[in-house]
């Protein structure tokens, strides 16, 4: 079991570049939430057949997440329980100045969404972050974009009326 604190900004990306990702392969994601309750949840995750079940505490920049490894078989019957709770996406690897982007491109019920996230050592360095071009949108903070909304309720109004043109 490992306990960690994630500081993170997240951002909309609102175009990808030509040629970002032709030459990266994707990693799919199937991320269920168990149990979601203010802002304590309960996640089991499928990473390209890396299976854990987190604990997740807190929201916007800094949360304690704690997480085990869990079976597949463990993972397929649990996976079950996150009926109309779940994100599905491809996610990407980028390296940017230095930071490790995380990129992700939602599929299914929020497909067009692609959000990028990056995480910090410190509260210091995470304001120091100047972020890509192609993601000038910072949602960190919204409640909206949070993946546990995004499981139960979709694409925010905002973003699906600004794509639907």
């Amino acid at each position: 079991m490992r306990a960690d604190w994630q500081i993170e900004r997240k951002f909309v990306v609102t175009y990808l570049p030509e040629g970002l990702l032709e030459t990266r392969k994707p990693v799919l994601v199937r991320q269920g939430y168990i149990a979601a309750q203010g802002d304590r949840q309960i996640t089991i995750t499928d990473e390209g057949g890396d299976f854990t079940m987190t604990v997740e505490q807190g929201v916007g920049l800094k949360r304690l997440d704690t997480e085990i490894s869990i079976s597949a078989e463990q993972f397929n019957e649990l996976w079950p329980l996150t009926q109309h709770m779940r994100v599905e996406k491809k996610r990407y690897r980028i390296g940017f100045f230095g930071h490790k982007l995380i990129l992700d491109v939602f599929t299914g019920h929020l497909d067009p969404l692609i959000l990028v996230a990056v995480t910090f050592d410190s509260e210091v360095h995470s304001r120091q972050f100047l972020p890509p071009d192609f993601a000038e949108l910072e949602v960190t903070h919204r409640r909206e974009y949070q993946h546990v909304h995004l499981a139960r309720m979709g694409l925010p109004d905002a973003f699906a009326m600004a794509n639907a043109y």
